[in-house]
């Protein structure tokens, strides 16, 4: 039995996700409790259903620690994954106004505005988010793209092998949220500015053509390998589920794309399961 912990901000899509997984065969469970979440998987481990159990702001434990314990205590014993979803201050604001409903906060009593119960909410939640195997921002995604990640991340963990997530962005779309590595590839020389490169991307063969011929790609691009293949054992015996990587250049239409994808196939090819995202080519 796999058990699935959804947790995150409320209004980035966590509902979208217990969806999803209830879609993959899911058996779902909303808004439990942190300490029923032990006494429930105790009555339902021998079950060959797998689980997913949604965590909110309204059923925390008042004690951080209650949390990490029974997070730490199923995991050696379960197949556990922690999925936390979570998005800009200003989108979820806009959701919510959207929408008209009340924040969680303003439900139990919290006095205070919308603006300030959702930054309140990320700091009651930062010890969950520090906690979770896979963190997604869902700022610029639609509820089809969320869905699609969320069921390529889950059907592409297939076995309790690390998954290698890579990812292209654009630093003028700010900085990816989900990532537990950034690589900032800005000094590396702009095909944007060879006009013939200009439209293309980092996946065409002139674009790619281009940035080997240069000395400072082909070195970065082999330092970045060397320091993942380096410290993997590492991760992969700190029992991780995902490791995301970004690469980030100017507006995230070549270099970054370039690096990016060369990386996923490099490690693809070392058999590891990998997953590849350009968050920039994808809003085109």
């Amino acid at each position: 039995m796999k058990l699935m912990v959804v947790s995150g901000n409320s209004g980035a899509g966590k509902s979208v996700a217990l969806r999803v997984l209830e879609d993959l065969g899911y058996y779902c469970v909303d808004n439990l409790p942190v300490d029923l979440l032990s006494q429930f998987v105790e009555s339902i481990q021998h079950s060959s259903q797998n689980v997913a159990v949604s965590v909110d702001i309204r059923n925390l434990p008042k004690d951080p620690s209650l949390l990490k314990n029974t997070l730490a205590e199923l995991k050696q014993s379960h197949d556990v994954t922690v999925i936390f979803l979570d998005a800009e201050d200003k989108e979820l604001i806009k959701r919510y106004s959207e929408t008209r409903r009340l924040h969680p906060l303003s439900l139990i009593g919290e006095q205070c505005s919308l603006e300030q119960a959702v930054e309140l909410e990320k700091n009651i939640l930062s010890d969950f988010k520090e906690e979770a195997d896979l963190v997604l921002d869902t700022t610029t995604k639609s509820i089809h793209d969320l869905s699609e990640t969320l069921r390529s991340r889950i059907l592409g963990r297939e076995s309790k092998e690390l998954v290698m997530v890579f990812e292209s962005f654009g630093f003028k779309h700010g900085l990816p949220t989900d990532a537990d590595y950034v690589f900032d590839v800005r000094f590396l020389p702009n095909p944007h500015w060879e006009p013939g490169l200009r439209p293309m991307t980092g996946l065409d063969k002139p674009v790619a053509d281009y940035l080997e011929k240069h000395d400072d790609v082909i070195k970065l691009k082999e330092q970045i390998q060397d320091f993942l293949t380096t410290w993997l054992p590492a991760l992969e015996k700190n029992n991780r589920s995902y490791l995301t990587v970004a690469i980030g250049c100017t507006g995230g239409q070549h270099r970054s794309v370039y690096i990016t994808q060369q990386l996923g196939e490099y490690f693809k090819l070392q058999g590891k399961q990998v997953q590849i995202r350009h968050k920039t080519l994808e809003r085109h």
